[in-house]
């Protein structure tokens, strides 16, 4: 059968090339698994028909393109995952808390403890305060006792002993 008396169905490998947007190669291929065979003229030029053409297209749709997934079915999916990752925020969350709560369990004794301490440590200070003014006054005393003879002491006023 010659090429001339199928003109308007008969595809070149160049025209075969160019709708694939594929190279020989994997026009190769596509024909092992389309189980496609392309023809010959008679004077041994290669050639495919538009059928031909049409099942590589579609087993190449088949290995490239993910199956069609309809609109449902997607939103299905979208769904499950927005689910999925809901419970795993969840999850996270919980055992964050769990050990959050776990690690400062105590904190609030430390906290009253810590409490304690400062307002004994400011009453300390006070004490401290006070006993200091005590001390200067029995010094101030003590300095306004003046020796006199045989052991006694004569106390004289106290702004003429101030420092």
């Amino acid at each position: 059968m010659g090429v001339s008396e199928v003109n308007d169905n008969v595809l070149s490998p160049q025209d075969v090339r160019k709708i694939l947007d594929s190279d020989n190669m994997e026009i190769v291929k596509l024909c092992k698994k389309a189980d496609v065979s392309p023809r010959k003229t008679d004077d041994g030029k290669t050639y495919f028909s538009m059928d031909d053409v049409r099942a590589l297209k579609h087993a190449k749709e088949t290995v490239t393109g993910a199956p069609a997934i309809s609109k449902n079915a997607s939103q299905l999916v979208v769904d499950s995952l927005l689910k999925s990752l809901s419970r795993m925020e969840n999850n996270i969350t919980d055992s964050i808390s769990k050990v959050l709560d776990e690690r400062l369990e105590g904190m609030d004794e430390v906290v009253v403890e810590l409490i304690r301490c400062k307002t004994e440590n400011e009453n300390l200070k006070n004490q401290i305060e006070d006993l200091n003014k005590e001390n200067y006054n029995l010094k101030k005393e003590n300095a306004s006792y003046r020796p006199f003879m045989f052991g006694l002491y004569i106390k004289e006023d106290i702004q003429k002993t101030l420092f």
